[in-house]
């Protein structure tokens, strides 16, 4: 079962019934008409964007083995294998569903790297950590990563510690909606769609995680030695 399955979208994103057609429609029916060609046009077109998610939602303990550019290779495998399942139908968005595949990915091969990982006596397995619990470490590792210098880096895990247990406090869609818009760049119509949202409702919560990161990040730096 996939860890990321279709999210509940608002009507006005992906409805089958408008008399024109819909973002989600125009991918299909160049898939439709274009086939592997068309695929790897509309592919390009957001492997960007996908390998700046990678990059942010990477567990740091699988980097020197697993490289963003192989997630995206094998992604793009499972994509041109399941393509029809986004043809006949699904009801997300192009980008949306790419953006599932590449994490489900992602996931799949962070969790083949920790169970090939044994110790004499039993296999050691990594439990991979579902969608909406990986965004506070993704988080303060980039924060931390901007904000300490190589020669401090070994000095700041108490600080590391503290910042994601500030981010486990907030609201978990307001830390996924703070996760999607300003470390993965994606937009508030995208965030609102992956999350069930309105674009209203997602723009509210994106404001109201950043004045909370602000405050997180205050109280942080005021306790720095």
């Amino acid at each position: 079962m996939d860890a990321f399955p279709p999210e509940p979208i608002p009507s006005s994103q992906c409805d089958g019934n408008s008399q024109d057609t819909s973002p989600c429609d125009v991918e299909r029916v160049r898939l439709r008409k274009g086939g592997g060609e068309a695929l790897v046009q509309l592919w390009g077109e957001q492997v960007s964007k996908l390998e700046r998610i990678v990059q942010f939602r990477m567990d740091p303990n699988v980097r020197a083995r697993i490289d963003p550019a192989d997630v995206l290779q094998e992604a793009f495998l499972q994509v041109s294998k399941r393509i029809d399942e986004y043809i006949e139908g699904v009801p997300v968005s192009w980008f949306v569903w790419l953006r599932q595949k590449t994490l489900q990915t992602m996931i799949d091969m962070q969790r083949a790297h920790f169970s090939d990982k044994r110790d004499v006596h039993r296999e050691v397995m990594r439990p991979s950590q579902p969608h909406g619990q990986t965004s506070s470490l993704s988080i303060a590792r980039v924060l931390m990563d901007d904000c300490t210098s190589p020669s401090v880096a070994a000095s700041r895990h108490e600080e590391f510690e503290q910042l994601r247990r500030a981010l486990d406090s907030m609201n978990e869609t307001d830390r996924e909606v703070l996760a999607m818009r300003h470390f993965e760049q994606l937009n508030n119509q995208e965030v609102a769609e992956m999350l069930g949202l309105s674009s209203t409702a997602a723009s509210n919560r994106y404001v109201r995680a950043m004045v909370k990161l602000g405050e997180i990040m205050k109280s942080i730096s005021k306790q720095s030695p």
